[in-house]
């Protein structure tokens, strides 16, 4: 029972952290998109830009940095995690799967993100499952 709760208490963690990137990820595109705009306009010197070059260019930079997947295969792997802690079956190698694969999503996260609170927020959410994969040694 006590190392359900810390599990579980893990996990909450994880998901907070994760809410807190999935509200940051829109603005991180918003800023990306004025500095970018600055950048050309500095760059340019003057001369006329063409405006939608520009915006497809912030398209492009926005879809390849888009973790809307990512976030909701984790949140996935996370109600999977919590139905295998409440049943009553031996869950201890599905439990370990599950975690390589949450690693797996929060890791393309930080590749896809150049924001240094997503950064963070990375990094606390590896801790987490490194703490949860110790203790799913302990449970069948």
């Amino acid at each position: 029972e006590n190392i359900c709760r810390d599990l579980m208490m893990r996990i909450d963690l994880i998901t907070k952290s994760l809410d807190s990137i999935a509200l940051r990820a829109p603005q991180v595109v918003l800023d990306y998109q004025k500095r970018f705009g600055e950048k050309v306009k500095e760059l340019s010197g003057g001369t006329a830009l063409d405006e939608i070059r520009l915006v497809q260019e912030i398209a492009i930079m926005a879809e390849r940095s888009d973790i809307t997947e990512e976030i909701v295969r984790i949140k996935s792997h996370i109600l999977q995690f919590q139905d295998l802690l409440e049943g009553d079956d031996a869950a201890g190698r599905n439990i370990d799967f599950l975690i390589q694969e949450m690693n797996r999503e929060i890791n393309t996260i930080g590749s896809k993100s150049a924001d240094a609170e997503i950064s963070r927020k990375v990094i606390e959410i590896k801790a987490e499952l490194a703490r949860i994969r110790e203790q799913v040694q302990n449970i069948e």
